[in-house]
């Protein structure tokens, strides 16, 4: 693989990581939240967050296989190595290209269906039903992501990586910006913190989304008008998504440069 081409890719991502963090530095309720304010139900967020905590609970523990039936991973990987082959020996910023267009695309096809999901749901006045169907798709774009770049999702510390880049995607300011410091120390370092729980890591995202998501979710449960809060689903799937392919490429690319520069080592 080519360091001139891999230095350029890797440029080229920072920058789109500034701009994401730039532009999201700080947060402005909108006329449709700033309109439902005072019409939120006092335990709704608390049943909202509750939701998205059992949601990936389950999932976690029970349901990856499940999820693993809707896409075929051994094709993926088997693909994700054959591209890796050929950017390893054409060492060319096309070989680089191929396999990010490859992560693209399924994040757009999970943005489809979770459009159409979160339409439906909303035009029966379901919103909080929709939480456990929504997860599973945040969580199947982001496994696929990851297989599209060579990463499991399996063990406990990549869990931990993915609850954070959940989190990240849909925070602002000050705290988008830590959890950002957290995501890049991971990359660099592949381990769980010290005192690292699981349950306390799932309530962390959870609130977190069950904040940003309050007002839709809202929306969503009112039949015929919750079609609104359900096409919600796919502005937020979107941000993970967007969020989520940039770290798992810096990964890879920072993952390789350590390869080349190993290489370029041992031919010295």
């Amino acid at each position: 693989m080519n360091n001139t081409h891999h230095e350029r890719e890797l440029k080229k991502l920072i920058a789109k990581e500034k701009r994401f963090i730039a532009s999201r530095k700080n947060h402005k309720e909108s006329v449709v939240n700033r309109f439902l304010a005072d019409k939120i139900p006092a335990k709704l967020h608390e049943n909202i967050n509750l939701a998205f905590s059992k949601a990936f609970s389950l999932i976690f523990d029970k349901g990856t296989s499940i999820i693993e039936l809707t896409y075929k991973k051994d094709e993926l990987e088997k693909d994700f190595q054959v591209d890796l082959y050929a950017a390893r020996i054409r060492g060319t910023g096309k070989s680089l290209k191929k396999l990010s267009k490859k992560a693209d695309m399924a994040g757009g096809v999970n943005l489809a269906v979770s459009g159409v999901s979160g339409i439906g749901m909303g035009l029966l006045g379901m919103g909080l039903p929709d939480i456990p169907v929504f997860s599973g798709m945040i969580l199947r774009c982001i496994y696929e992501i990851a297989i599209r770049y060579g990463f499991s999702y399996e063990t406990e510390e990549e869990k931990y990586f993915i609850l954070l880049l959940i989190e990240g995607s849909v925070s602002y300011g000050s705290h988008l910006e830590e959890i950002n410091k957290k995501i890049d120390s991971y990359i660099q370092n592949p381990q769980l913190p010290a005192g690292y729980n699981r349950s306390e890591q799932i309530l962390n995202t959870s609130r977190v989304l069950s904040t940003e998501l309050l007002y839709m979710k809202f929306l969503q449960g009112v039949p015929i008008v919750g079609a609104v809060g359900g096409a919600y689903d796919v502005i937020y799937m979107n941000n993970i998504s967007k969020y989520s392919r940039m770290k798992y490429k810096k990964r890879f690319l920072l993952n390789y440069s350590k390869e080349i520069t190993i290489t370029d080592i041992k031919n010295t």
